[in-house]
């Protein structure tokens, strides 16, 4: 149904106009159709200090906007018409979703508004990215009431050992993987995969592949509505780089290739090894150089560090090889239609617009400066020194975007200001924190 359909339908009464804030949380209000009219006409006020908003609702400060010289004011929402979908479990009538971005001076802080800015860029360059994304998150039987009473330790996950694509288990959990495939048919996206992963009650669902913003806005819906139907089933998941110390890593991973105008395939030639074209490898080049500087995109709070302990299955450094999953950019298929790259960096808190737009911009301007990689990493990558490293700490990764001229090109530097000054605030809070571990070991004797 279109949003002029739905405007027109007589037993519509209400609609949900939603935005992703930097957490990609999707953060909106429910809105009359009478007023959906105006609001399709003329968009809708929000304030940009939702944009500050930890998942928690902690108020983090952006500079100019809930500072003391902000003044919390609302600018526009503009509606997306295109991505008008049925909220699974709304009646009819109530259950139209519409997906929106900032315009004007907070499109500048926007995680979507960020992403269509970096497309068109691409496009006026004559590239055409097609990507898909990869979710990984844990399911426990706790509510989300349970998981609190036990300060979210020793929780039950939904199956008892490592399971990885043991069916087994996924019969074990038929109900759950239907229940995603039917919210997902309401949401319109278009859920390619699912199966067990390597950790108990560890799973990963798969977004197919598509252009321009609609598999970003799919992972955000996804990532927002299975939060959603564990709540509503007396469930809880994380999304959480590393809930445990036992625990696997939890991450998103990218995958993405481009086309030229004509809708030719660019990374593929026959000829050379792996089928690996030159300007596939430019864009290569361009990972390597420029996303480590953009760590804090893909490693965005406090706890996304703790993924790259020692023992877990993250990217060792900013390396690269064919079908190798211990690189960080792996080259994956076979053919023109197949041939991608794997971006194993982001974990599973990031941003999905924030993460596609900062892979496209390193990649594409490898590409545009011609930028060679670094040789293939052949084996495993956590046996070698990595020649490249992206920042191994947060304050090293708030350091790095803030200098990025790069990221300022490319994201703006706005949105630097802005995202590195509310990622300095989360680090500065938890850095006054006292972690159990360390009453635990030094208390009584330390």
């Amino acid at each position: 149904m279109t949003l002029d359909d739905y405007l027109s339908d007589p037993s519509s009464r209400f609609a949900t106009v939603a935005m992703a804030d930097t957490n990609g949380l999707l953060r909106g209000q429910m809105v009359s159709v009478k007023s959906l009219r105006g609001i399709a006409q003329n968009g809708m006020g929000m304030a940009p200090a939702q944009l500050s908003l930890d998942p928690t609702d902690v108020l983090l400060t952006i500079p100019g906007v809930n500072d003391e010289t902000g003044d919390f004011h609302d600018d526009p929402l503009q509606l997306d018409p295109a991505t008008t979908r049925r909220l699974p479990w709304s009646t009819p009538g109530h259950d139209l979703l519409v997906l929106s971005n900032f315009t004007g001076e907070s499109a500048r802080l926007c995680p979507r508004a960020i992403l269509k800015s970096v497309l068109a860029r691409a496009a006026e360059a004559g590239f055409i990215p097609k990507y898909g994304m990869e979710l990984e998150y844990t399911l426990f039987d706790e509510s989300a009431e349970s998981a609190r009473a036990k300060g979210y330790r020793n929780l039950k996950p939904a199956t008892q050992h490592a399971s990885h694509d043991l069916t087994i288990y996924q019969a074990v959990q038929t109900e759950w993987y239907e229940s995603i495939a039917q919210m997902c048919e309401a949401l319109k996206i278009d859920l390619a995969k699912m199966h067990e992963e390597i950790g108990a009650g560890f799973m990963e669902a798969c977004i197919g592949a598509g252009e321009g913003l609609e598999p970003a806005d799919q992972l955000v819906l996804l990532k927002n509505f299975i939060r959603a139907l564990a709540l509503r089933q007396g469930r809880s998941v994380t999304f959480m780089p590393r809930w445990n110390e036992q625990a696997d890593s939890q991450s998103i991973h990218l995958h993405i290739s481009l086309k030229n105008r004509a809708g030719q395939p660019l990374f593929h030639d026959p000829g050379a090894k792996n089928g690996i074209s030159q300007t596939f490898l430019h864009f290569l080049g361009g990972l390597q150089k420029y996303i480590g500087d953009m760590t804090l995109i893909f490693q965005p709070t406090v706890n996304s560090y703790r993924r790259f302990a020692p023992g877990t299955f993250a990217p060792p450094g900013l390396t690269w090889g064919y079908e190798n999953r211990t690189t960080c950019f792996r080259v994956v298929g076979h053919d023109a239609g197949s041939l991608r790259v794997e971006n194993r960096l982001p974990g599973a808190d990031t941003n999905p617009y924030l993460t596609t737009a900062a892979t496209l911009a390193a990649g594409v301007a490898g590409i545009i400066e011609g930028l060679e990689p670094d040789p293939e990493t052949l084996g495993s990558g956590y046996a070698q020194t990595p020649p490249r490293d992206f920042a191994r700490s947060m304050p090293e990764a708030i350091d790095r975007l803030r200098g990025s001229d790069f990221a300022k090109d490319w994201l703006g530097a706005r949105f630097v200001e802005a995202f590195t000054s509310t990622r300095e605030g989360q680090y500065d809070e938890f850095r006054r924190k006292v972690p159990d571990v360390e009453l635990e070991r030094f208390f009584d004797l330390g």
